[in-house]
């Protein structure tokens, strides 16, 4: 199962309204160690469908925002709860490094 991308046209509705939490991915091309991580989060989606929805933001293609939640570096990862920003991880980590991060969510 591959994360799902968003976009400045959908992320009020995918993201802002979405019913539980989603991590929002913010990656780019050329960003190696964004390709990197990009199966990690696709494996924890797939064991985790029904705690945390996994979408990516093309910060290239939606600089709005990017700019918007001040991303400076990727992969930067954002979870939103309710509208909010809960938790945010910068870099790129191994499976068990992310899934400690967000342990809160998908524990």
């Amino acid at each position: 199962m591959t994360a799902k991308a968003t976009t400045s046209a959908t992320f009020e509705q995918d993201v802002l309204q979405a019913e539980g939490p989603v991590l929002v991915d913010f990656w780019a091309e050329w960003c190696g160690p964004c390709r990197m991580v990009s199966p990690v989060l696709d494996q924890i989606q797939a064991e985790h469908p029904d705690k945390l929805t996994i979408l990516k933001l093309n910060v290239d293609e939606n600089p709005d925002l990017a700019m918007k939640y001040q991303i400076t570096s990727i992969p930067a990862m954002k979870v939103f709860n309710k509208g909010a920003v809960e938790t945010t991880i910068i870099g790129a980590k191994p499976k068990f490094a992310l899934e400690k991060d967000l342990a809160a969510y998908i524990g």
